[in-house]
């Protein structure tokens, strides 16, 4: 499906850090704590993160919930279908032992929760689960919170969702994001560079989330990304050191990691 969308998204800009390099938690501190908490939000954010990024549902009562998947068996015991459950049948459940009992009695968080929990200056990293459908209540939510004071950027695997976000949504930026694959009856891994280019700008977006794949992302892609008119970049889940000095050197201006602190060692350094 085809998106011919004007491109006339608001742009939200914010300075990068001194490093060039937004590190932004996946899930929250998620290699220390139990993902999409609030407990690992805000280890997040003691751990030195710029950003936390969460997964967000819409439930059968129109609330919006983080959680990554569709149903709650991995991080609960429980089987539970979050888009079938509603609210308070999801938040009897508990979600932080099966990381460990020091977390026992995390509960699942709400969009306004997590929103809330993101200090001052901080970005905040919204993907997408449950497709467009979640959108006008993102939207609706998003007018009676104080966006003035944190970052926000939309992502979601889902063009149709990116090009809803663009249209009810225009003053938040938002990502387009991908993986890489390489059918067995073609050279070259897909989507190629030109293909990202397209799907960005005829959803409205600002940019692409790719997952960090050395072996597609070069400088090459990189500067055919810039060439095809995708402005901007992120990279995920880095959690080695090494390749997030090789994804900061190509110029992402996002890293999202389960391991913030490991990551953030390089700024550390440079600061030194």
């Amino acid at each position: 499906m085809r998106f011919w969308i004007p491109w006339t998204l608001l742009l939200v800009v914010w300075a990068a850090p001194a490093s060039g390099q937004m590190i932004v938690a996946h899930r929250g501190a998620s290699f220390d704590a139990p993902e999409n908490t609030l407990a690992a939000f805000k280890l997040a954010w003691q751990q030195g993160s710029d950003g936390v990024e969460g997964d967000f549902y819409l439930t059968r009562d129109n609330q919006i919930v983080c959680i990554h998947d569709r149903g709650t068996t991995r991080t609960t015991g429980v089987s539970k279908e979050v888009e079938d459950s509603t609210l308070s049948e999801l938040r009897e459940l508990e979600y932080g032992s099966w990381k460990g009992e020091k977390w026992k009695g995390e509960k699942i968080p709400t969009f306004q929760e997590v929103f809330q929990s993101v200090p001052e200056g901080g970005l905040f990293v919204i993907e997408l689960k449950s497709k467009a459908k979640i959108v006008p209540f993102l939207a609706s939510q998003l007018k009676t919170l104080d966006k003035g004071k944190i970052k926000l950027l939309i992502i979601s695997f889902d063009a149709a969702t990116v090009a809803a976000c663009h249209q009810q949504i225009p003053e938040v930026r938002a990502h387009w994001l991908t993986s890489f694959s390489k059918p067995k009856n073609l050279k070259r891994f897909q989507p190629t560079a030109q293909t990202i280019a397209r799907i960005v700008k005829e959803s409205g977006a600002a940019g692409v989330g790719m997952k960090g794949n050395r072996g597609v992302i070069d400088e090459q892609f990189v500067k055919q990304l810039k060439e095809f008119g995708c402005p901007e970049f992120h990279v995920w889940t880095i959690d080695k050191k090494e390749d997030a000095a090789y994804f900061k050197k190509l110029g992402a201006y996002g890293i999202t990691t389960n391991r913030p602190a490991l990551i953030g060692e390089i700024r550390a350094k440079e600061s030194q």
